[in-house]
This record gives structure tokens, C-alpha cells and sequence, in this order.
């Protein structure tokens, strides 16, 4: 078994051990919580097939940045570009013919395979992938804000717009997760002054136009205004108060020690208890301490995600893990800041811990991604140029053809 670890198991190992902690974490935190979907909301479906749901996932995501982690990352470059063809798709499928989920008055939903399946957050993964690339193709180039417009803003633009009804909160994370890493990929700081600008000055019609015509203004925008609402006012009567309420609640119970594993009470009482109130609920059950230990895991993420950056081969690879290292990041401080009443109510997951299938296939599909670059090492520790795009495609090119024969040759 430490054979076949040592011979396929490549990048960067602390990584690979921080997703098995966070998988087995997962694992005891869902477990737990699934009581509340059984005996309170009564879905119909056992504590034990919510758990085996769960670890269906989790083996699913595993498997998922297995693979991907193999792929040598410069194939990363050609493929974000279909992969943003994809995305759009999907997202014009989820608003027309998506489903919601948990009472959610927006379609976030497509059915595959009998599964739900979110596209905003492949969206954003590819996204990120094609921003990086972008980056480290201009790099080195004198780039002006009108010709930057259409290949890197209106992309961006296009995926944010198709989001941002659905889901305002993961929309905000994309834009502030793609300005963060223009700016860390030497993007002129001038060109985002101009970006945070434009994206001032919509929103800000967007608004006026919501207020003026609430008949025709989309349904989530009512959502947001009450959660912002809720926020600053002191109804204890709102949903989204309640919430928060019952969050600190647990968090309160779980003192320093904690109430010990899967002996919350609060979990029965809290909405999404097993997904956006997850962390409430392991504070509950592990206190104070396991609270910390949570966090110094993300830390440590922080950490490794940074490292393998300035270790990566190319320019490519460095902007690659960090673009998508941040969104994930992101997502765990904004979850864990709404437990503690630090943010308003956003409905984001906490990373590689919540339930949810979309969330962690996505996220070890990004960090498969981010293990594909710690497995390529430096040449005598230097930094080496990314290839033309053009021979990359054509090397794609040949190993899809070579691999298609392979498999027409063992077919016969």
C-alpha cells in the first residue's frame, strides 16, 4: 500500500493530507448533523443513507482530484476555454429549466444523473483557470485597458451576470476573486480602479432599477434586502436572525471542550445545520478547541497553497494555484464569519466540510488542479516560460488521438 502511495500519489503531500483530515472531519460533522433532515425535517431519507450519500462524494471528490492531479497542468490552459463555453450552458440551463433546493427561491439546480448539480461553481473554477492563463500570457506584455476589455473582462462579466440572481454571494466571490488575482498577476492597478468603477455603477442602477420597478425586478432581490435588513435590525422574529441566533447559541453551549461528538442539541433546531450552519454545530459538539483546530486547518491550506505558488514551474502555475487556492479561502471565512454574526446570511458552504455534492467535487477538482502543479518540479530551481498556447493545444491535440487509439487497439 506505501508502495503504490509513494509510486501514484504525486504533489505536494501535506496537501493530500490535509483533504483526507477534512474528508474524515466531514464525515463525522454530516453524520451528525443528517438527524436533524431525518427526525425533524422528516426528508424521508435515514441518518445512515445521508452518510453513505455523503461519503459517495467525498470518494467522488477524492477520486476526482486523483485524477486531475495527473494531468500535466499547461493542458489546463486550452481546456478553460471550452470549459467556459460549458459553463455558460449550464448556467443558462439552470435558469431555465434548473430546480431549487431547501426552499431556495432561485434555480441554482440542474439534474444529472439523478444527482444536483450546481454550475456556478464549475463556473468559477474554469473561470479562474482562464483568467490565470490570460495573466500569464500578458505577463510581460504592455496591455491597455480597451484591449484587455474583451478577452478577460467579458468573460468574467458574462458568467457573473448569469450568477448573480441566482446567487449574489457566490457572484461577489467571483469578481473579488478575479480582481485579487489580476492584481497579484501584475495587472495594471489603474485598469481595476476602472473594473471596481463600472462594477460600482451597475450595481448601483441595478439597485435604483429594483426599487423604482419591484414588480419587474428579480425575486432574489427581495432576498438580499431582507438579509441585509435583518443584519443591522433586531427583529428576533426574521428567518435570517433566527438563524444566527441559533448559531451562537451552539457555539455559546459548546464552551471550551464541547458537548462531545454527535451530541449537539441545537442541530435540531437550526436550518442548514448540516451545510451553511455547519461550523456552528462542530463548535457545539468539539468547542472552542475543535472550533481552533478547524481553523488552523484552513490556515495551514493558506499556507500550503502559497508555497506551492512560489515553487510552481511557471508563471502559469503560480497564478493557477493561487487563483484557485483564493475562492476557497473566501468561501471558509465568509461561512464561518455568518455563524459568529460577523457577516449577513450568504448561504455559502464551508469547503471540503459541508454537505453538498457540487461543493466538494468542485473543490477537489480545483485542488487537483492545485496538486498538478506542485507535482511539476523546478529544472536547477529556476523558473521556466510557459509554452506558446499553440503548441500546447497541439500537444493536447496528439494525446487525445494517441490515447483514443490505445483504447480502439485494447477494444480489439
Amino acid at each position: 500500500m506505501i508502495d503504490w502511495i509513494a509510486k501514484n500519489i504525486k504533489g505536494d503531500k501535506t496537501l493530500w493530507a490535509l483533504i483526507v483530515i477534512f474528508a474524515f472531519i466531514s464525515s463525522l460533522a454530516v453524520y451528525s448533523t443528517s438527524s436533524n433532515l431525518e427526525y425533524v425535517v422528516r426528508t424521508g431519507t435515514t441518518t445512515a443513507g445521508y452518510f453513505f450519500k455523503h461519503f459517495f462524494f467525498v470518494g467522488l471528490g477524492i477520486s476526482t482530484a486523483f485524477v486531475v492531479h495527473k494531468i500535466p497542468y499547461r493542458f489546463f490552459r486550452p481546456a478553460s476555454r471550452l470549459g467556459l463555453l460549458l459553463s455558460v450552458g449550464l448556467l443558462f440551463m439552470a435558469i431555465f429549466t434548473g430546480t431549487t433546493i431547501k426552499e431556495a427561491n432561485a434555480s441554482r439546480w440542474i439534474n444529472v444523473l439523478g444527482f444536483s448539480f450546481q454550475p456556478s461553481a464549475f463556473a468559477l473554477i474554469v473561470l479562474m483557470i482562464y483568467v490565470a492563463s490570460f495573466l500569464a500570457k500578458n505577463h510581460d506584455k504592455k496591455i491597455s485597458f480597451k484591449d484587455s476589455l474583451l478577452p478577460l473582462w467579458a468573460p468574467v462579466a458574462v458568467i457573473t451576470a448569469l450568477v448573480v440572481f441566482a446567487n449574489l454571494s457566490t457572484a461577489l466571490i467571483i469578481v473579488f476573486s478575479v480582481v485579487l488575482l489580476a492584481f497579484l498577476g501584475g495587472y495594471p492597478f489603474k485598469y481595476l480602479l476602472y473594473i471596481a468603477g463600472i462594477g460600482i455603477a451597475l450595481g448601483g442602477l441595478l439597485f435604483l432599477f429594483a426599487k423604482a420597478f419591484p414588480d419587474l425586478a428579480p425575486s432574489r432581490f427581495s432576498t438580499w434586502e431582507s438579509r441585509i435588513d435583518s443584519y443591522f435590525a433586531q427583529d428576533e422574529n426574521k428567518k435570517e436572525i433566527y438563524q444566527v441566533e441559533l448559531s451562537k447559541m451552539a457555539i455559546a453551549k459548546g464552551g471550551i471542550v464541547g458537548q462531545g461528538p454527535g451530541k449537539s442539541t441545537m442541530k435540531n433546531f437550526l436550518p442548514q445545520s448540516s451545510s451553511d450552519f455547519i461550523y456552528a454545530i462542530i463548535t457545539e459538539e468539539y468547542g472552542s478547541m475543535g472550533a481552533l483546530f478547524i481553523m488552523a486547518l484552513y490556515f495551514i491550506l493558506l499556507f500550503r497553497l502559497v508555497v506551492i505558488s512560489q515553487q510552481a514551474a511557471t508563471l502559469f502555475g503560480q497564478l493557477l494555484a493561487l487563483g484557485l487556492g483564493i475562492p476557497i479561502m473566501l468561501q471558509a471565512i465568509i461561512n464561518m464569519a455568518v455563524a459568529v454574526e460577523l457577516m449577513p446570511v450568504t448561504g455559502q458552504n464551508l469547503p471540503l466540510i459541508s454537505s453538498g455534492g457540487t461543493s466538494i467535487w468542485m473543490t477537489c477538482l480545483a485542488l487537483g488542479c492545485i496538486l498538478s502543479v506542485s507535482a511539476r518540479k523546478r529544472k536547477d530551481g529556476k523558473m521556466e516560460k510557459d509554452k506558446p498556447e499553440a503548441d500546447v493545444e497541439e500537444e493536447l491535440a496528439e494525446n487525445i488521438i494517441k490515447i483514443t487509439k490505445d483504447e480502439k487497439q485494447k477494444t480489439k
